[in-house]
């Protein structure tokens, strides 16, 4: 996994445990600067992880709406345009049950970013989340051999 992704996804959920704004949004920036497609498999494969940990007996569509739901209420008291939609996006992407249109407008960077953090902050405690983040690095590296 590479160190400066790990560094701004660190920092992006430590700020949004601390719903520090000024933090949260330049490390959602930096975030924002790595490739979508790492930084998105990355941050989803730890969302995963939560949720199976979350729920063991399996994931239900009512536990998917009362992630969503708590994920976007807790943001929209400190964080501005929080889309629904877009964390809906991510958590089905994260359990493996998206599937995208190709000739859909991809989701920005900063908009992925953004959303994704706020969904694992939401998910896992900021103290553990480097040793959640280099689980799912491990998972990935495994799974590219």
């Amino acid at each position: 996994m590479a160190r400066p992704i790990a560094d701004a996804a660190a920092d992006a959920v430590e700020a949004a445990a601390e719903r520090d704004r000024v933090a949260f949004d330049t490390a959602v920036g930096r975030l924002a600067g790595f490739d979508v497609a790492q930084v998105g498999l990355l941050l989803g494969t730890v969302v995963r992880h939560a949720l199976e940990e979350g729920h063991p007996d399996g994931l239900d569509s009512d536990d998917v709406r009362d992630t969503l739901t708590a994920v976007v209420r807790q943001a929209i008291e400190w964080v501005d345009a929080v889309d629904p939609q877009i964390v809906l996006l991510l958590l089905a992407g994260a359990l493996g049950v998206l599937e995208t249109d190709p000739d859909e407008r991809p989701i920005k960077a900063d908009v992925s970013a953004r959303h994704a953090v706020l969904l694992v902050a939401h998910l896992v405690d900021p103290g553990g989340f480097p040793r959640r983040l280099e689980r799912a690095a491990r998972e990935l590296a495994q799974n590219a051999e």
